[in-house]
């Protein structure tokens, strides 16, 4: 039987598109062999404006020898939290992770799709994307969402890295934010924040930052900036010591990689951030 023609394959096989060499970009592919499984292949009416749950704050900052990235754990719904456990931050590959802030749904899809293309992309190609190959690749995929932003569903990601080829690792660590339309910019300053209680990190940020800190100094720096978001910003979720919900935080080194911190670590650093704030409450 011509199984080409009548499009029903053995189960031990695949249909001969998958095997042959193609695009090192899985979104390529996915793009010409199942279009529908896009996040961007979504149509939405003239005029539409879709309500959906919203991640928030998102922040990230470079420290000697790499970067750390963390997300509080809200997510809103115009004036009503929609879960208060979402998580915002993910490990995409051996040396990167992605925070998203927008809506949820989408932006979870697009990080995950992300994920793999840098996977299929080192599989095709035997090597990994470059640093700035993988801040365009990402470029890429919210530059596909923008029929949905203007519905209301933007998704603004924050990516960071650890770029395995700079010429000195304790300045390796990098940071780069986009705009609903793709457009990436290159943070210089050394820390960065995205979503609702942004303005309000980035002060934090502004006066507590250190780039020759060490990475638990990094950590807890980045978690004291959540709280400050929290602190002014509705839409932010502070640490939640009673249902035991604290951000989520992922360090990038040259050595380790990028690695999440443990539920007992992030408590840790969240809980001495509220007790130093018990004392102190201005801060």
């Amino acid at each position: 039987m011509d199984h080409s023609s009548t499009g029903h394959y053995p189960a031990a096989s695949l249909p001969p598109a998958y095997l042959r060499p193609g695009s090192s970009s899985f979104t390529d592919f996915l793009r010409a062999q199942a279009p529908e499984l896009l996040p961007s292949a979504r149509h939405y009416p003239e005029g539409s404006v879709v309500q959906a749950p919203h991640g928030t704050t998102i922040v990230a900052l470079t420290f000697k020898g790499g970067v750390v990235i963390a997300g509080d754990r809200r997510a809103t719904m115009g004036n009503m939290i929609a879960q208060r456990d979402m998580k915002k931050v993910f490990v995409t590959d051996d040396y990167s992770a992605v925070g998203i802030a927008g809506t949820a749904g989408i932006a979870v899809e697009i990080v995950r799709l992300f994920a793999v293309e840098l996977r299929h992309y080192e599989k095709i190609e035997g090597v990994s994307l470059s640093l700035d190959g993988k801040a365009n690749r990402l470029s890429a995929m919210i530059k596909g969402n923008l029929d949905a932003a203007l519905a209301g569903l933007a998704v603004v990601p924050l990516f960071a890295g650890f770029d395995t080829d700079a010429p000195d690792p304790d300045r390796a660590g990098r940071i780069v934010s986009y705009d609903v339309t793709g457009g990436r910019y290159e943070e210089t300053q050394g820390y960065a924040a995205v979503g609702s209680g942004s303005v309000f990190a980035k002060s934090a940020l502004k006066k507590l930052y250190d780039p020759d800190a060490e990475v638990e100094k990094a950590v807890r720096t980045a978690v004291e900036s959540l709280y400050d978001a929290a602190d002014d910003d509705s839409g932010t979720g502070g640490p939640d010591v009673i249902r035991k919900i604290y951000p989520v935080v992922v360090t990038i080194t040259g050595a380790e990689g990028a690695v999440q911190l443990t539920d007992e670590q992030a408590a840790a650093h969240a809980e001495a951030v509220v007790e130093g704030r018990r004392s102190s409450p201005t801060g």
